[in-house]
Order: structure tokens, then sequence, then C-alpha cells
């Protein structure tokens, strides 16, 4: 009988020094490493945006004898392709380029929006910024471009939008 309470004594130590030590260790690291979700002398730049290029061909108006050819829903009067340009985005802090990326429509026929998320970080302080994209590759120059004064604190996150109906770029 006493082996048996012995045993059951020793056991319960066993657990409660198992389970302190394992709180012990579960309260070092959460305390450390110290985790910083961002550097306090910097900001952030955020670059989101989301937009469909123009379409990559001209469109073709359908003669009598080819709609006649076609199935009666089939029969609209132009054939336009599908498939849009590549998307052209640079950015530039100061005049000195920070960022620069082409990205192809989605979809499987490339007749799809192209997306941009990027995060940059950047030094505090006043600073130009420059934004510019192209969404044709057969201009020369680019279509869309906005520059702005901005003065960025510590930790402040700054973000680029996009919205064509409205400009533009959006910066906030």
């Amino acid at each position: 009988m006493t082996s048996a309470k012995t045993n059951s004594v020793v056991g319960i130590a066993g657990q409660l020094i198992f389970f302190g030590l394992f709180i012990a260790v579960l309260m070092v690291f959460s305390n450390s490493p110290r985790y910083e979700h961002f550097p306090a002398e910097q900001a952030l730049l955020k670059v989101s945006i989301s937009h469909a290029g123009q379409i990559k061909g001209d469109c073709h108006k359908r003669s009598a004898e080819e709609l006649a050819r076609l199935s009666p829903n089939m029969r609209a009067a132009d054939e336009c392709p599908r498939e849009r340009s590549d998307i052209l985005l640079e950015l530039a802090l100061d005049d000195k380029p920070i960022f620069q990326g082409r990205l192809a429509p989605s979809g499987i026929r490339r007749d799809g929006f192209a997306s941009f998320y990027e995060r940059l970080p950047i030094p505090i302080g006043q600073h130009r910024l420059s934004a510019r994209m192209k969404d044709h590759e057969k201009l020369t120059d680019y279509n869309y471009v906005k520059q702005m004064d901005v003065k960025l604190a510590p930790a402040q996150v700054f973000v680029i939008d996009f919205d064509a109906k409205n400009g533009g770029f959006i910066f906030r």
C-alpha cells in the first residue's frame, strides 16, 4: 500500500515539475526574442493596384458573308480581340527609382486584371514621391502619372492605390 501511495506522490510531483518547466519555457519565449513589426526609423509605402490594360488589337468589322456563316446567336457585327496589354509600373522617391514592375493580365486568354501589391520600406522625412503607369505596350509615354510631396513620420503607412475612373493614382 505504501508503494502505491509513493508512486502516486512521485507521479504528481513529476507532473508539477514538468508543467512548471513547460510554463517557464513559454514565458521566456513569449517575451524574447523581441518582435518588431516595423522599424521605428522608417515609413512603409504600400502599393495596391489592380487594373485591366488596354485591349491589344483593333476591332474588325465583319462582312455580311462572315455574319451569314455564323450561328444567329454569334452574329455580332464587330469582332474584337480579348487579350489585354501588360501593365508597366514605376515608382520613384526623390527622383530615384524604388520600384519597376511589369505584370501580365490574368486569365487563360490574358483578358483579366493585372494586380500589384508591394510593401516598400522608405526613410522618414520630406520626399517627392512619383508614380507612373503605362497600360498599353504601344504607348511611348506613360498615360497615368502623379507626383506629390509627402512628409513621412516614423512607422507611418502611406498607400498608393489606383482608380482609372477617378483619374488614376490615389495617394493617402
